[in-house]
């Protein structure tokens, strides 16, 4: 083995901004360096599992241009290319991610996206080097492209029109960078690659600027990595992607090895949801490359032995239960297996408060559940579940016993909810809600506007069962009948009036809403500012009542018990006061 491992590389940015075209362009590099892809001992480009390996020779024949003589001394890069749904965030190494350095894929068009945002956080967390990549120059209005060219090239070839354009669009990436606490500066301009994160434009699409975006890669790897790339000797230590079921090798997992090697029988401690697990490795596993897959039952090469930095399957008895996203380490000793078990131990336990009473909330793994307790830490919601895997029924069912109904509600981060939990949730009485998104703070905002228009409901059913205080006024000019029962119009001043509430005249019951209408319309209750028709029984016009009194409505004093813990408007507020006061003049108790 080489002094060194390869840097692993994580590329991340917004969904369309062009990520998977950006590593569908660099593993295609190959074909242009190599005219005969077959040519197997010239080095192309590997597939791992999870990771696509692009070897130093490809890497120094595209960027010598540019690395001015310099050639890299690590054996190459892997790019981890995990499926959409592990976010980044979630693949930590001891503490840090585990990723060495990333690519921030960014639309140069549409500049920071919820995505991006999410990724600038969890960069600034794991305190990852990265390298901004401003796709899409080709949609830059008079934009030139050239297949295969430099950006460095390029931008000496543009109109003065389209690089006004570029500035512009770059000095809104600049600002939008900023107001997230990072300087951004044009990749050759960069006098400091720890004070500016260097912005590359390219073109995905074009194949335009790609190894201008992999020599500022290799430049910082080769300048700020060199310690972190220097531990493969000893004992394995991966992250695990994922727990599958393979045809032919029953459950495995999908592992990036980043640090020493592994053989198969190798014992290995792992990290399942209850503590830390002993188990031997039964075989390792690469993916056939395309021009040996004639068989597709054999799509694997077994091999003995594997590397850091490198993807591979692993398959050993005893994998249920394996928790995706923790660590995977190789052990020799005794010595070394306690400690890996004790490890393990702490980090299948969630550093997660749990309290009596509060939300659920599931994650694909480990570090996914912690991101998102983290925030939710934050702004102050309990929470009172935390699991990982997809949302199943039973979490419904548990996300029900809540006894605060803002409570029910199940927040899922990049994990899916099984089909007979999402009729669990269409048919709960208890109100049991289920958000999920691959996005931690979309998440948050959809909890926030969950919580608000929730309460609003709630709030709106309790103040059915509540007669409200009111105000009404007798509009002058509007007697409709004088008598049994009376019809005045009139206008509610403040709170609200509805069919059956007494009324009460200084101090004085003196009648009952028999009926709301407004024009033609028949009605249950009207708010405040409305001016309507109501029948009162029990008084005549003239005598009980006149056009221009002010009428209070009377409140029963249970409902005065609980009106004492809603949230009032100021003008219900008032009259609620006054109805206490003529009350406890009779009853200092009244409504305690």
């Amino acid at each position: 083995m080489a002094g060194r491992r390869q840097p692993i590389v994580a590329v991340l940015g917004h969904v369309d901004h062009g990520k998977t075209s950006l590593l569908d362009h660099i593993r295609s590099l190959g074909k242009d360096a190599r005219a005969s892809v077959m040519d197997r001992e010239a080095g192309g480009i590997t597939q791992h599992i999870g990771a696509t390996e692009v070897p130093a020779d490809i890497l120094n024949a595209l960027c010598a241009p540019l690395l001015g003589g310099k050639t890299f001394d690590s054996p190459g890069l892997l790019f981890i290319d995990t499926p959409g749904h592990h976010s980044f965030s979630t693949l930590r190494s001891r503490g840090g991610s585990l990723a060495d350095i990333a690519i921030l894929v960014v639309d140069v068009m549409e500049g920071t996206r919820p995505q991006t945002i999410e990724s600038l956080r969890v960069l600034k967390e794991a305190k990852t080097p990265f390298v901004i990549a401003a796709n899409k120059i080709d949609r830059i209005h008079g934009w030139h492209s050239e297949h295969g060219r430099s950006m460095a090239e390029a931008m000496g070839d543009q109109s003065k029109e389209a690089m006004g354009l570029f500035e512009q669009r770059y000095w809104k990436l600049v600002g939008q960078f900023a107001e997230h606490g990072f300087n951004i500066e044009r990749y050759d301009r960069v006098d400091d690659f720890t004070k500016d994160i260097a912005l590359v434009p390219l073109s995905a699409r074009e194949g335009e600027g790609i190894q201008d975006l992999l020599a500022v890669v290799i430049g910082l790897a080769e300048r700020y990595l060199t310690e972190q790339l220097t531990d493969i000797e000893g004992s394995g230590e991966g992250t695990v992607l994922e727990m599958k079921e393979e045809r032919g090798l029953g459950k495995t997992l999908d592992v990036i090895l980043h640090r020493g090697s592994i053989e198969k029988g190798d014992e290995i401690v792992l990290v399942t949801d209850d503590g830390g697990r002993a188990t031997r490795v039964k075989g390792l596993f690469t993916p056939r490359g395309m021009s040996e897959m004639r068989d597709a039952g054999n799509r694997w090469d077994a091999s003995d032995a594997a590397h850091a930095a490198s993807g591979l399957k692993i398959s050993a008895p005893d994998l249920d239960g394996v928790l995706a996203g923790t660590t995977l380490r190789v052990v020799h000793t005794d010595a070394e297996r306690t400690e890996a078990l004790a490890a393990a131990h702490e980090e299948s336990k969630l550093s997660i408060e749990l309290e009596e009473e509060g939300v659920c909330i599931k994650a694909d793994t480990v570090g996914g559940l912690e991101a998102l307790a983290k925030e939710l830490n934050a702004i102050e919601v309990p929470i009172r579940m935390a699991s990982i895997g997809q949302v199943s029924r039973r979490d419904i069912r548990n996300t029900e016993a809540a006894s605060n109904p803002l409570h029910r509600v199940i927040m899922a981060f990049s994990t899916d909810i099984l089909p007979d939990a999402v009729t669990e949730v269409e048919n709960s009485d208890a109100g049991a809600k289920h958000i999920g998104s691959d996005i931690i703070y979309r998440i948050l905002e959809e909890h926030e506007e969950w919580v608000e228009q929730r309460g609003r409901e709630l709030e709106e059913a309790s103040r059915e069962l509540v007669v409200y205080p009111a105000r009404v006024l007798l509009l002058p000019d509007h007697t409709f009948r004088v008598s049994k029962p009376a019809v005045v119009g009139v206008r509610v001043v403040a709170g609200r009036i509805h069919v059956g509430q007494y009324l009460l005249k200084e101090e004085r019951r003196i009648g009952r809403i028999k009926s709301i209408r407004s024009g033609e319309n028949s009605m249950k209750e009207a708010m405040q500012g409305d001016e309507v028709a109501i029948a009162i029984q029990g008084v005549t016009v003239g005598r009980q009542i006149d056009e221009g009194d002010s009428l209070l409505v009377d409140i029963p004093e249970s409902h005065a018990k609980k009106l004492r813990k809603m949230e009032l408007t100021s003008a219900e507020q008032d009259v609620f006061d006054e109805l206490l006061a003529i009350h406890r003049k009779e009853d200092h108790f009244w409504g305690r």
